[in-house]
């Protein structure tokens, strides 16, 4: 299992690999995690009863790979949320087309 600690590396990760790869300045979500840490970020997006602005931002750009909810379903750091917010996350990726790493499930022609 992973650490609380880690997984807040790992949003930090995915924040700087937005910013790197789409131009993606996402600075609601880094003020988030500056304040909240990772968990308490992701809890609190998930606990939204409206996909929040980076999940937007992610599907438009067709890189839900990077989102908070493909994070939590990771192996590593699903014991870090209760299954309520695992469902969350798994419903609003199954909505967009995707598996629970984010990728598409859509064929490519």
């Amino acid at each position: 299992m992973g650490t609380p600690e880690k997984f807040t590396e790992a949003m930090f990760a995915n924040y700087r690999a937005a910013k790197a790869e789409l131009g993606y300045n996402a600075t609601y979500f880094l003020k988030m995690l500056n304040d909240r840490k990772g968990v308490g970020t992701a809890r609190a997006l998930l606990a939204s009863p409206r996909h929040h602005d980076g999940y937007t931002e992610l599907y438009k750009l067709q890189r839900l790979d990077l989102s908070v909810e493909a994070l939590v379903l990771n192996e590593e750091w699903r014991d870090l949320f209760l299954p309520e917010e695992l469902d969350i996350a798994r419903n609003r990726l199954r909505e967009a087309g995707c598996d629970e790493t984010g990728r598409s499930l859509k064929s490519k022609p």
